[in-house]
């Protein structure tokens, strides 16, 4: 499998090279030459596999040989985290993604990132440095998935004050190679920063410079997993809606990919919060980037989603082709909010306020729909935020691995939006 730039001036690559380069030399994001396509067979014995059997056979074509077989699969099954189904209403059902190790579903593409390049760096003489920006959970999960991974070193830039507690100790807490940036600004201002980074001629002549983020393909195929995992819970019965919590755009990229495929799916709800640049294209057929605004949800607090240049690269750049396919909402914190109050009164199940952003797109849709069922997104579990109690009114019991957190003690650098400031720390790291 070769990997082109969605810009088309970068040379295409291997599997190898893409996450290695994280991001093309022109600024593009990867994406696969060729969608593989799967068989009626494969859909029809989902439900009888083994979840790393189905990880190996979807990811084996986007890594088309570049990793043995046997290291494959040991990284397959690495990433074999439950992802059960859950009733929430006669209609409505929630695909929950958090039960990997940072209890959010970043740690299915983190954990087969960093499998895959302890592979590919395990020859390398030079460092790799990873670099990565989060709005939340990507930071932990990409911190528990390389710590301690032998030549690589890994930069995290989060927002000051625009995470939660949890959230922010999990990213903050490992030490040894993963180093935590508070930076002075917003998670815009952290991913042009990572960006402009893995761009720099001098840090890449220094060291082996590559992103954890979802514009790394390893970051990014593997989220395909989820939609085929819940089709296989389903077994059979009509194509299932998926709404999908969107931030940077990587996970519903993901499904849109997976549908490519051939996993029958009849539509796919973008549930955003006030950050809206996307629900207004779809209204306006203009896409505008806009500065980030912080909500509840704050892992989507995206003003300038990346991977939404996949999305229209899956399209063909045919936005009336996207809008057959995708629908977007913009749900107000009021309203995610209330819809948490309303769901944990009527049924006892706690929404995140990001599922909860999924599940309100999707009862709006059903209303209009009342013969269709769907699936939401939980994508990370309700103690990880700080607000959930506080609406609630209600205490949740925090996992085992909460409670070990709530014991260590933070440590992060902080620091202004400041290029300079940012490649003078990198290349001492290297």
């Amino acid at each position: 499998m070769q990997y082109f730039s969605t810009n088309r001036k970068s040379a295409p690559v291997s599997f190898r090279e893409a996450i290695l380069n994280g991001q093309p030399d022109d600024r593009g994001l990867y994406f696969p030459s060729s969608v593989p396509h799967i068989t009626e067979l494969f859909l029809q014995e989902l439900h009888e596999r083994l979840q790393p059997q189905i990880t190996f056979d979807l990811m084996w074509p986007y890594v088309g040989g570049g990793i043995p077989d046997d290291i494959l699969y040991k990284i397959c099954t690495s990433i074999s985290f439950d992802s059960p189904l859950v009733a929430i209403t006669d209609r409505i059902s929630a695909l929950e993604l958090f039960h990997g190790p940072t209890l959010a579903f970043k740690d299915v593409g983190a954990c087969f990132m960093s499998g895959c390049l302890q592979y590919f760096a395990k020859d390398r003489r030079e460092k790799t440095l990873v670099i990565v920006a989060t709005s939340g959970d990507t930071g932990g999960a990409v911190a528990a998935g390389f710590h301690d991974v032998d030549g690589v070193e890994v930069v995290i830039l989060y927002p000051k004050g625009k995470v939660s507690r949890i959230q922010e100790l999990q990213l903050t807490t490992l030490g040894g190679n993963v180093t935590a940036l508070e930076m002075n600004g917003n998670f815009d201002d952290c991913q042009a920063l990572a960006k402009t980074a893995l761009a720099d001629v001098d840090l890449n002549n220094a060291a082996h410079i590559t992103s954890a983020n979802s514009i790394n393909v390893a970051r990014w195929l593997p989220q395909q997993l989820y939609y085929f995992f819940a089709y296989a819970q389903l077994r059979g019965g009509d194509p299932p809606i998926f709404s999908v919590p969107s931030g940077n755009f990587g996970n519903l990229a993901a499904g849109l990919l997976a549908q490519a495929s051939g996993l029958p799916v009849s539509k796919f709800i973008a549930a955003c919060n006030a950050n809206d640049a996307v629900p207004e294209f779809m209204l306006t057929g203009k896409y505008r980037p806009k500065p980030s605004v912080a909500t509840l949800s704050n892992a989507m607090d995206v003003g300038d989603p990346s991977n939404f240049v996949r999305i229209l690269e899956i399209f063909g750049n045919d936005t009336d082709r996207l809008k057959q396919t995708v629908e977007a909402a913009s749900i107000s914190d009021e309203t995610t909010a209330a819809t948490m109050r309303d769901v944990y009164s009527r049924t006892r199940y706690i929404l995140d306020p990001h599922g909860a952003v999924a599940f309100r797109a999707l009862a709006e849709h059903l209303e209009n729909h009342p013969t269709e069922r769907g699936i939401f997104l939980e994508t990370a579990h309700p103690i990880k935020f700080d607000s959930v109690e506080t609406i609630l009114g209600e205490n949740i019991e925090p996992p085992a691995s909460v409670l070990d957190l709530l014991n260590k003690t933070k440590v992060s650098i902080e620091m202004d939006v400041n290029y300079n400031d940012l490649k003078d720390l990198l290349l001492a790291k290297i």
